[in-house]
């Protein structure tokens, strides 16, 4: 029988807040990812896609980490965010999160290339397994709206067959109904949900949980949402209007709102911070406070 997490529950896809200057605010972040744990969520995933994972040096996370085991959060409810194209690059990423105790990994596939086929993605996944140290677990990423790269009902059938003590689940960020059941349908590995608005219908059906960016805002919502498989219709609209606008921007101009900090208004290029229509819009779902 290989590695389940039949019961993952929600991990919050850290966002990563910036100093003004661009370098990473570590006491904010450490205090935010402690404050998800207080609050309701099971876990959390620093360096996804919500965390601007791609824009953060490989330099940069080794401290970043150690920040986070530092102040508490422990390894085991840390789930890695990976990033890379080269096979290499994201062994490395591996490595260092298993030398801070990390074993659960998220893994984006090879997003720099398009229109490929299952054959070359499967070949990549094997040669990573192959290459990563044999503690790491992973997620398989399903979010081509944002790699052009996506994972298959069969492909993911066929290396969770391969490799079910390495692959823990498959997380569907694509927001495709059709697709998100399918995949727990066909009961053959556990599933993640990245849509905030099918998490309800998804754990009706036996999902194991979500990792989201509203539980950066909401972890007790999002918990309770899972927990009680009713949709939280609020929340629903919610993400209905972040999506219609930059998301990570979005996010984090609702983080700042919320908490009042400024530093959570700062995004790393080629990212912008919201502006015009898109900045009232959110500004206007989420009040403003006076900024620290």
């Amino acid at each position: 029988m290989g590695t389940n997490i039949k019961h993952f529950g929600i991990s919050a896809a850290l966002l990563t807040p910036f100093h003004s200057d661009g370098s990473l605010n570590l006491s904010l972040f450490c205090g935010h990812a402690n404050s998800m744990l207080q609050s309701g969520a099971n876990g959390v995933t620093p360096f996804g896609t919500t965390g601007e994972g791609a824009s953060i040096a490989f330099s940069e996370r080794s401290g970043a980490i150690a920040a986070l085991i530092d102040s508490g959060i422990p390894s085991s409810k840390i789930t890695l965010g990976l990033c890379g194209s080269a096979i290499g690059d994201v062994v490395a990423q591996v490595q260092q999160g298993v030398g801070f105790g990390i074993t659960n990994f998220l893994l984006l596939p090879p997003f720099y290339f398009k229109d490929l086929d299952d054959v070359g993605l499967s070949e990549w996944h094997v040669k990573l397994f192959e290459a990563a140290d044999t503690q790491a677990k992973f997620i398989l990423y399903h979010i081509p709206q944002v790699t052009h790269v996506p994972l298959s009902l069969n492909l993911v059938k066929r290396l969770h067959t391969a490799f079910p003590d390495r692959i823990l689940a498959i997380k569907d960020s694509a927001g495709q109904w059709d697709n998100t059941s399918a995949l727990l349908k066909s009961g053959e590995i556990p599933v993640l949900v990245g849509d905030e608005r099918l998490l309800h219908k998804a754990a009706a059906m036996g999902g194991a949980g979500s990792i989201c960016g509203l539980a950066n805002l909401y972890p007790q919502r999002v918990r309770t949402l899972f927990d009680t498989h009713v949709e939280d219709t609020a929340l629903s609209s919610d993400v209905d209007l972040i999506v219609s606008v930059p998301v990570i921007p979005a996010l984090k101009q609702a983080m700042m709102a919320k908490t009042g900090n400024a530093s959570w208004g700062n995004v790393r290029a080629p990212l912008q911070a919201l502006t015009g229509e898109a900045q009232t819009a959110i500004a206007a779902r989420f009040p403003e406070r006076e900024t620290t």
